[in-house]
């Protein structure tokens, strides 16, 4: 059995959607203790429990201490199945993070997978839903996967309600080299619920001046909606580099569209073909793809360090070289 220390790098969930992900993947069972040892409240919060339960589900697992607080987890996949799944996160939780422990084994199950998720699509410490449609699926579908993402409804925290739809056929990942990609136009989508279609259209107005000022073309989209969750939110993306910022209450819609145009102006002028949080997300894919992969980042950040960790300890295939990651896959 595997054994991951989850008090490792950056000490979160991280650890754990890539140890369950790469279990599931391998069939290999692995013990995560630790977990999330270094937080103010240890151990399993909902959205880990869901993340893990949705696992368990596709894999027909064998798994002990899965309860909120649990900082101790064994998982025993016995099988890796496609089908028609629904899972409810019940709060705004990440729709995005569940991705992160049940996408990669779908791409290798017997049949094709679709996944009815929801929750939060627009949260904190977490991809929005439109950075990883329009970033992270971009770069996976040039390592060969075949992934679609339908929005149904928004979620913003404290209520959630977000709802999306996720189609995964099985396929065949492949290892490649990542360069950069000039950037010549900044692609966005500013987004409201709840609130005046003029708190998107502030977002998106301050987002495009900072960006012309910096000298680049931008084409943002205005999104309006009624939900059960109140919020607004800003996601720019142009190549593989994107940037997400969300709206708070006292804050005022144009700073929010200013600090992700500054976000995004800091990657895109970074050294790195990848930004800081596309590259931890794709290591996992590249460990078990067909060949060698390899990228540099525009900053190494405890989450790869983290995943290198885990996938290390299954594959010891991975190396980070200054801001260069090498991943030479398994080829499953």
């Amino acid at each position: 059995m595997i054994k991951i220390d989850g008090s490792y790098g950056e000490g979160g969930g991280q650890i754990l959607r890539t140890a369950i992900a790469l279990s599931c993947v391998t069939q290999k069972p692995v013990e995560v203790y630790n977990i999330r040892a270094n937080r103010p409240k240890p151990g399993l919060a909902m959205q880990h429990l869901k993340g893990i339960e949705a696992a368990k589900m596709i894999t027909n697992a064998e798994v002990e201490g899965l309860k909120l607080g649990s900082t101790r987890v064994v998982f025993k996949p016995r099988s890796l199945r496609g089908g028609n799944f629904k899972i409810d996160i019940g709060t705004a939780g990440s729709v995005t993070l569940i991705l992160q422990t049940i996408l990669l084994p779908s791409l290798y199950a017997e049949r094709p997978s679709t996944f009815e998720i929801r929750g939060g699509t627009d949260v904190k410490w977490s991809p929005s839903v439109d950075y990883v449609r329009f970033v992270t699926f971009k770069a996976l579908e040039e390592l060969g996967a075949k992934v679609e993402l339908d929005l149904i409804a928004r979620g913003y925290y404290p209520e959630g309600g977000g709802k999306i739809i996720v189609r995964v056929e099985p396929s065949k990942l492949r290892g490649k080299s990542f360069e950069v990609l000039p950037c010549d136009v900044v692609k966005g989508i500013s987004h409201c619920q709840n609130l005046p279609s003029h708190v998107a259209e502030r977002q998106k107005n301050s987002a495009v001046s900072f960006l012309k000022e910096r000298g680049y073309d931008a084409e943002v989209e205005i999104e309006v909606r009624k939900g059960i969750s109140t919020g607004s939110g800003i996601t720019l993306w142009c190549g593989y580099k994107g940037s997400v910022e969300l709206g708070e209450k006292g804050k005022r819609a144009e700073i929010v569209g200013k600090e992700c145009a500054e976000k995004l102006v800091k990657e895109l002028e970074s050294d790195g073909a990848f930004d800081k949080h596309l590259a931890d997300q794709i290591m996992p894919f590249s460990a078990v793809a067909s060949g060698e992969t390899v990228y540099t980042t525009t900053e190494v950040t405890k989450h790869q360090i983290s995943n290198a960790y885990v996938m290390n300890k299954f594959f010891d295939n991975v190396k980070i070289d200054g801001n260069r990651i090498e991943i030479d896959g398994i080829g499953l």
